[in-house]
């Protein structure tokens, strides 16, 4: 987390160094400039032969490299943030339709359509550990999502590498007046927060997307 924070933390101020540009339009004028200045050394290397030179050759062969991968790497974990991303992938289509099941007992669409969490960034609040998001460990495993898309295999039916953690949950419920007031979850509290017992346990909150039965399902249209 400390490493996502860290890219996002120089994305923002690179952004507001530049001022009003957009990130995309000042990474391709940065690539611009560096392939420019290679281009001069290559063709004139004895510019290198003074201290200026070599502090130009510095910032074109190092530096903007480094600020372009910068910029990359902040734009790219925002923008894994969003809702319209994770969708993206065809696979998980199914996935995203039952964000608008028209039945307040499925949890994540009830979430979604009622703006119980922001609906531009509804996976990655509920999915807070997954991917890009966790740790090292599930770092790699995205890497693997995007291999086995585009070279592989994607696993038949999807499903998480891990049990779903009650932490998804309880960072946004524990403290609320509607959870705090219930009996049921005071008396169970500590099995909650070691996952001892599931949220999502039969009998509690256990109508999650099922994806199997959509075909079966209304589905609520959203108004402008």
């Amino acid at each position: 987390m400390i490493f996502n924070a860290s890219l996002i933390a120089q994305g923002e101020f690179l952004r507001a160094t530049f001022g009003l540009l957009q990130p995309h339009l000042l990474t391709y004028i940065l690539i611009a400039v560096a392939i420019a200045l290679i281009v001069i050394f290559i063709v004139r290397p004895s510019i290198t032969i003074s201290i200026e030179g070599k502090i130009l050759a510095f910032i074109a062969f190092f530096v903007l490299p480094v600020v372009v991968a910068g910029i990359g790497a902040s734009e790219h974990m925002a923008g894994s943030e969003e809702t319209q991303f994770c969708l993206s992938c065809h696979i998980m289509a199914p996935w995203g339709r039952s964000l608008y099941v028209d039945d307040p007992n499925h949890i994540p669409a009830a979430h979604f359509q009622n703006h119980r969490i922001d609906p531009e960034v509804a996976c990655y609040t509920c999915h807070t550990d997954y991917a890009m998001f966790g740790t090292l460990r599930t770092k790699l495993e995205g890497l693997h999502h995007v291999y086995v898309n585009y070279f592989g295999t994607p696993m038949n039916p999807i499903h998480l590498y891990h049990p779903y953690r009650n932490r998804e949950c309880l960072h946004c419920h524990l403290g609320a007046r509607g959870f705090a007031g219930n009996a049921v979850h005071m008396a169970i509290m500590p099995t909650l927060k070691d996952d001892t017992l599931s949220c999502i346990s039969s009998g509690c909150h256990d109508t999650i997307h099922n994806v199997d039965t959509l075909d079966k399902m209304k589905f609520w249209t959203p108004t402008e």
